[in-house]
């Protein structure tokens, strides 16, 4: 993996991820690693302690890890999100809308460049998981 790309506050956590069915063996884990096909539902009771969740693109066309990062966030998940593997330039402004505040592609990424990206469009049309205010709310009050 390449340098990862943060978008916090906060301290990035130390501790590995484990698989889904680790993390639920091992109570005191505060990192866990989501694969395409896992059920994050199962994760839902256990959010308050967990400080990241990292979820693997394998492909950069497999989207089902936007469904899963989104799914956290509205259960209240505010730990950090990171998007590993295939994530590609022009998928970081979506995977941001669905709640990603963190990023660790496979291969390097230009920072003036993913800042573009991020920044490409200053409003948004529908509300998402990232709180974004949707323009038309913006004009209609």
């Amino acid at each position: 993996m390449v340098e990862l790309l943060r978008f916090r506050e906060d301290e990035p956590v130390a501790d590995p991820a484990v698989t889904v069915d680790a993390f639920l063996d091992q109570p005191d884990a505060r990192a866990v690693r989501i694969e395409p096909g896992d059920d994050v539902s199962v994760l839902l009771p256990h959010l308050a302690h967990v400080q990241l969740v990292e979820v693997n693109f394998p492909v950069f066309g497999d989207g089902r890890g936007y469904s899963a990062a989104r799914t956290l966030r509205e259960a209240g998940y505010a730990g950090e999100l990171r998007a590993v593997g295939d994530v590609l330039l022009d998928q970081l402004s979506n995977m941001r809308r669905c709640g990603f505040d963190a990023f660790e592609p496979e291969r390097a990424m230009d920072p003036q460049a993913v800042q573009a990206a991020l920044d490409r469009w200053p409003h948004d049309y529908q509300p998402a998981a990232d709180g974004h205010v949707p323009i038309w709310k913006l004009r209609h009050g």
